[in-house]
């Protein structure tokens, strides 16, 4: 069964892909174009970024064919009411004015992502932002990147991921923004590491004349270090402004390096250091800073950040990895943000109770499960979803999380047993705040993992097991409530997609089909 318009509103809210035409349906047409909409909401800038992608029926899967930007925003400086307030009036009004400018209606959107990142997310009103923002149909997916996610996305975004596959190169990417620097390492297609550090342009704004009109506290602790005095209303000497980009930038190579520098008597990172000992070979920049950087800006912003990239220059050409052109620079995260896909696919499910649908928004974790051995280790598999959810900040984040399940080999009781135990230990702290269980796999086994966890295990928690899915990370899963009189849950995942990342293979993204009961 489809999902063409036997669904009313009230059932579709959990996952109908209706699109911006009444009663249009994917599995009506053979070629749907999507529009989608990527906001980012940062602590230095703010900007928008629409998108067309065009998907065609392959069979009874849609594969995306295009992938095109149509609109790049102006970038704004953040506005800030207060010092610990976004402007949220002005917010709204510029993006109003770039909807018009597009010539897009907001009805006209199908999908798309409002992302609050850097110092933006510590703000007092972030989260009133967000739903602001987000609250557009239930259309967008809102994400609060912390700094491990935010690190991930910049390095998907730059194009460092999918170098280090082109190129079979161990590659670093740094993303210099205006409160924080993100550091990734990547290799073999994904992020092997990451740290984060209070390193950036904005972490002192100042007027046309030089004076100082607001400080971070980061900033503070840098100019303490220095003996500046920094103080709002007083004039930033050249020198010292230089002085503290020279400062900034010995910090960012350390962080680079393994260290753990410290301004002020107190540590900068954000994250733990990097471990990571490999050699590496290549470097790229994003962010503001790295417009600079690559000589793409000249224009200087009331910050830091022309001294900034003059300072990680002059570090670059002696410290080995040679330096590459990143494919994004500032627009990184928005344009990968702006474009998503949605797929819809399945065969086998388990879902108790049938209350726990439908489901919204959830965010996916794609662990590297070894599940090729006669043997499953419940313990490894615990221990891969606690170090995901660690990295994409989802341990404390007040929603449930699904899991991708490649499973592999056969379903005995007893593997099906170690690798439940396992699941259920790494979810532990997102099932103990009374969250359902949520699993997705690409094989056809989630209808007996549901039972298992359920008649064997005694899991209270609800549980929703749905199958025939290909998922990722950055993938955001609905499945919605059970279509009358077929036993089939419409399941929709919205799939991220960083076009300067896509590795070679992977440019066509599957998207529509049913799960069946």
């Amino acid at each position: 069964m489809g999902l063409a318009g036997t669904m009313t509103d009230e059932e579709a809210q959990g996952g109908r892909i209706f699109f911006s035409s009444t009663g249009r349906s994917l599995v009506d047409e053979d070629e749907l174009v999507v529009l989608s909409v990527g906001v980012d909401i940062g602590s230095s800038t703010s900007h928008l970024v629409f998108s067309r992608i065009v998907l065609e029926r392959l069979d009874s899967r849609y594969v995306v064919t295009i992938r095109e930007t149509f609109y790049q925003s102006d970038i704004l400086l953040t506005p800030y009411a207060a010092e610990e307030e976004i402007d949220a009036a002005a917010l709204g009004a510029f993006i109003e004015r770039q909807y018009q400018d597009a010539k897009v209606d907001p009805d006209e959107i199908d999908t798309g992502a409002l992302i609050l990142t850097g110092v933006a997310v510590r703000r007092r009103n972030a989260r009133k932002i967000g739903e602001l923002f987000a609250r557009q149909a239930g259309k967008m997916v809102a994400v609060s990147a912390g700094d491990s996610l935010e690190t991930v996305m910049a390095a998907h975004g730059s194009g460092a991921v999918a170098r280090s596959i082109r190129d079979n190169a161990t590659v670093m990417n740094v993303d210099v923004g205006g409160g924080t620097s993100k550091i990734a390492i990547c290799a073999d297609g994904r992020v092997i590491d990451l740290t984060a550090l209070d390193v950036g342009a904005r972490l002192l704004c100042l007027d046309p004349v030089g004076r100082i009109v607001r400080i971070e506290e980061a900033g503070r602790r840098f100019g303490a270090e220095l003996g500046i005095n920094l103080e709002v209303g007083a004039q930033l000497a050249p020198e010292s402004a230089r002085a503290l980009a020279a400062r900034m930038a010995d910090c960012l190579f350390a962080a680079m390096a393994g260290g753990s520098p410290a301004a002020g008597g107190r540590a900068l990172l954000r994250l733990d250091p990097l471990s990571q000992r490999r050699a590496l070979q290549q470097l790229t920049f994003s962010g503001g800073v790295a417009e600079y950087i690559y000589g793409r800006e000249a224009q200087a912003y009331g910050d830091l950040g022309v001294l900034l990239a003059q300072e990680i220059r002059a570090r670059v050409e002696g410290w080995g990895p040679k330096l590459e052109r990143a494919s994004e620079g500032i627009r990184a995260t928005v344009i990968g943000a702006s474009q998503y896909t949605t797929q819809v696919s399945g065969s086998t499910i388990y879902v108790a109770p049938l209350e726990a649908l439908p489901l919204r928004n959830v965010p996916v974790i794609a662990p590297a499960f070894a599940l090729d051995h006669d043997e499953i280790d419940s313990a490894a598999v615990a221990a891969e979803i606690k170090a995901l959810l660690k990295r994409l900040d989802l341990s404390e984040a007040g929603t449930p999380v699904a899991v991708f399940v490649p499973w592999r080999g056969s379903a005995t009781f007893q593997r099906l047993d170690a690798f439940c135990q396992g699941l259920t230990d790494g979810l532990a702290p997102i099932l103990a705040d009374g969250h359902p269980l949520v699993l997705a796999g690409d094989g056809d086994v989630g209808g007996l993992m549901g039972i298992h966890l359920r008649e064997e295990m005694q899991l209270e928690n609800a549980i929703v097991s749905v199958d025939g899915l290909e998922l990722k990370e950055f993938d955001y899963i609905d499945i919605g409530t059970m279509l009358p009189n077929s036993g089939a849950v419409p399941v929709v995942i919205k799939s991220l997609i960083f076009p300067a990342s896509a590795a070679p293979g992977m440019e066509r993204q599957p998207v529509p089909r049913v799960v069946a009961g």
